[in-house]
């Protein structure tokens, strides 16, 4: 079944007040904001959304306005209890405090404190509407799978509380251990430890954009104008297109040009009882011009060994070759139709939540020509006819 897709393209860097603006220019509710200072009982604390621009693209920007709900310089603890006591979803409170602990987590390794015992000398109000909010969002668009792109990684020194740093911060490059990182030449920072935090909660993945059926496009904006590229945030919303399943198998395969004919259905029957999805064989001319035959199998990796087993022990190869393979597959449900009073299964194959490939059982049609006396190719069109309900 396709599921909604949200792709994440940092274009000027990630900050929170940036993911929030773009998800709401992509559509996502604006009152689920405006109703968050409220939730998390920050006093004074009001969410403003509007319109801007950066480098000429029109973008939403989110400003929180006020700060007298949460100073700087408040307990990681504090701030984790006011999360833990705010009027969210159960999601959504999770979520955030497992970014908020992420943070507290990075800042405590830079400064080698104690998680319990960190001061966050930057975050206010703002930074707990950023962190309560994305979540919010994304819970209000229903997206199931967020992707986000490689983020850009700018050099020179940002001015803190604590003295100057250097861009990316310490913790914020501690937050993205395991994401894709480029170099570009804007100074200043790009990503905040708030967007690094968020990401690395929400990004199920990293890198280009997933295929999928598109939907709608926000864009977000930073405070500033950068240099070399527009300060926004671009989110992309869509539905995963429905592909099949990709599995590895095993192809087996034995040349053998003097088995007795009549053994050959026994091998065959032995490998399938091994764990192989399927067995065949095909004529080939073996060495010396003699006529032989390929006994092939086709297994699953944890099937391989029983399977060479077979093969080796009930034909009269000395030798088993074996290939790694990909290949597509539909999901698979057995189903049951009634044909002539008698049931017959139906085998049907599903690309996402459509239904591609119906068969009937020939061994249940078979049986029902047997005691019916019909042909089998009547019961076998019957059995096709009414399992056209399925599809």
């Amino acid at each position: 079944m396709s599921e909604r897709v949200l792709y994440l393209d940092c274009v000027g860097g990630l900050a929170g007040d940036m993911l929030l603006a773009a998800l709401v220019d992509a559509a996502a509710p604006g009152e689920v904001l405006e109703r968050l200072p409220s939730a998390l009982g920050l006093d004074g604390v009001r969410v403003s959304i509007t319109r801007v621009y950066r480098q000429g693209i029109a973008a939403s920007r989110v400003v929180v306005e006020g700060s007298n709900g949460s100073a700087s310089g408040e307990r990681y603890v504090d701030l984790r209890d006011r999360v833990e006591r705010a009027l969210l979803s159960e999601a959504v409170r999770t979520r955030a405090i497992d970014a908020l602990t992420r943070l507290a987590e990075a800042e405590g390794a830079i400064h080698d404190v104690p998680v319990e015992e960190v001061r966050f000398d930057e975050l206010g109000a703002d930074t707990l509407v950023d962190l309560c909010g994305a979540f919010a969002l994304i819970e209000a668009l229903g997206v199931r799978r967020i992707v986000c792109s490689p983020l850009p990684f700018s050099r020179g020194l940002i001015d803190a509380r604590g003295g100057r740093l250097p861009s990316p911060a310490p913790a914020t490059l501690r937050l993205l251990r395991g994401a894709p990182l480029v170099g570009v030449p804007e100074p200043g920072e790009l990503v905040t430890p708030t967007g690094a935090a968020i990401a690395s909660v929400l990004a199920g993945e990293w890198g280009e954009l997933p295929s999928m059926t598109l939907g709608e496009v926000g864009y977000g904006a930073g405070a500033r104008e950068l240099e070399t590229r527009p300060n926004v945030v671009r989110v992309v919303l869509g539905r995963s297109i429905e592909t099949p399943e990709l599995h590895e198998v095993l192809l087996l395969e034995a040349n053998v040009d003097d088995m007795v004919p009549e053994l050959v259905p026994d091998a065959a029957d032995r490998c399938r009882e091994a764990g192989a999805i399927d067995v065949w064989t095909s004529p080939a001319a073996m060495k010396k011009g003699r006529p032989g035959l390929i006994l092939s199998a086709l297994a699953r990796p944890d099937a391989e060994l029983p399977v060479a087993t077979a093969l080796l022990e009930h034909s009269t190869t000395l030798g088993v070759r074996v290939a790694r393979l990909h290949r597509h597959e539909l999901e698979r449900e057995v189903r049951e139709v009634e044909v002539f009073g008698h049931r017959v299964r139906i085998k049907v194959g599903l690309l996402g939540d459509r239904v591609v490939n119906v068969a009937p059982e020939h061994d249940d049609c078979a049986a029902i020509a047997a005691e019916t006396g019909r042909p089998v190719k009547r019961v076998w069109s019957a059995a096709v006819a009414a399992a056209d309900a399925y599809r």
